[in-house]
């Protein structure tokens, strides 16, 4: 047996971790999906069939911000480890997403609330193109729902940077970029349902007990991050490797 460095999560994971952090972003990503319906024709606005389309565009356009950001973490991740040598460099850089996602998972559960300064790290990125999705309003049609939600793709949030952390050790920028991809198909089902069970999911969202269940699991993926080897995936075979 050999422990492959290149891997310190797996992409189901990625997806998993965005599944449920997304939860506890419902209302910040409900706010935006009303902006978007909101600036909708009221026969688009009262029809969900024809309003789904522009919905799914916008998250779209999100999770592409969201790989282009992480082959972003994996360019970051090659200048890193190129001076310090791969397994050095790479070491570092599991240690640091590993206290990011701690972080972040201290946060979700309600015990860290200061994690959220985190958030300035892309405020300065943000104000530059925060304008431009404002120009996209009205959307008036699909293009525009994708561009959109591009722009809103890179509103500074902790628990994306948490899932740049992973995507940041996972190998070469294919991979980080992947990662990301995954991490946002994760969060696909709780915005897009926003519009369609948003009782549910904001009820669930404000359990206590719902939250601290989630941040509990990103301090266990943390932990994976951090000591890769107790991670079974993390193990490949001779076999598989020749």
């Amino acid at each position: 047996m050999e422990f492959d460095l290149a891997f310190t999560t797996s992409h189901l994971v990625a997806f998993t971790m965005g599944l449920f952090s997304s939860m506890h972003c419902i209302g910040m990503c409900g706010s935006i999906i009303g902006t978007l319906t909101l600036s909708l024709s009221p026969e688009i606005r009262n029809n969900k069939s024809r309003l789904l389309p522009f919905v799914f565009n916008y998250n779209i356009g999100r999770i592409t911000s969201y790989t282009i950001a992480g082959a972003l973490a994996g360019v970051i991740q090659a200048l890193i480890t190129m001076p310090m040598g791969d397994i050095s460099g790479h070491r570092l850089l599991q240690l640091l997403s590993a206290a990011v996602m701690t972080g972040a998972g201290l946060y979700i559960a309600g015990w860290f609330p200061r994690f959220a300064y985190i958030e300035k790290i892309g405020l300065r990125f943000w104000k530059m193109i925060e304008p431009f999705g404002r120009k996209l309003i009205p959307v008036k049609n699909y293009s525009q729902a994708y561009l959109f939600g591009m722009v809103w793709g890179w509103l500074p949030c902790g628990l994306v940077y948490s899932a740049l952390a992973l995507a940041a050790t996972a190998g070469d920028i294919r991979q980080s970029a992947l990662t990301m991809l995954f991490f946002g198909l994760g969060t696909l089902p709780a915005v897009m349902g926003v519009g369609i069970m948003t009782g549910i999911l904001t009820r669930l969202s404000r359990m206590q007990h719902f939250k601290q269940a989630i941040g509990l699991f990103m301090i266990a993926l943390a932990l994976l991050a951090a000591l890769p080897w107790l991670n079974p995936m993390a193990i490949t075979s001779h076999s598989a490797l020749h």
